[in-house]
């Protein structure tokens, strides 16, 4: 019987630290804000003039949002963080110290500074 539950405890810490791991290595939804801008390709955006101490700019990989309308506007995007690596095998993302995958958008201002 003891065995029984020394296995027991034995399965559920291994179950408890897989689950943990994985939700460390889930990217994580974060908000920036700055100026929406059209990329060089169709279709393509980016956010600059990025407030805060990170990165100045975003290379926007993709959106669930329609970001066409805010273009000139400054906004706040949510969404999660993109290895360089994977957005920078599209050419058609544009170039950026940062990219992400968009969730949403939100305007702050019908102008950018």
């Amino acid at each position: 019987m003891k065995r029984f539950i020394m296995a027991a405890a034995v399965v559920s810490c291994a179950f408890a630290f897989m689950l943990a791991v994985q939700a460390q290595q889930a990217p994580k939804e974060h908000s920036m804000t700055g100026c929406l801008k059209k990329g060089d390709e169709a279709g393509t955006y980016m956010v600059t003039d990025v407030e805060g101490n990170g990165p100045k700019s975003i290379g926007i990989v993709s959106s669930s949002a329609n970001l066409a309308p805010h273009v000139g506007h400054k906004i706040e995007v949510t969404g999660t963080a993109v290895p360089k690596a994977e957005a920078e095998a599209d050419p058609k993302v544009p170039k950026a110290p940062h990219y992400m995958k968009l969730t949403s958008i939100k305007m702050i201002s019908p102008t950018c500074p």
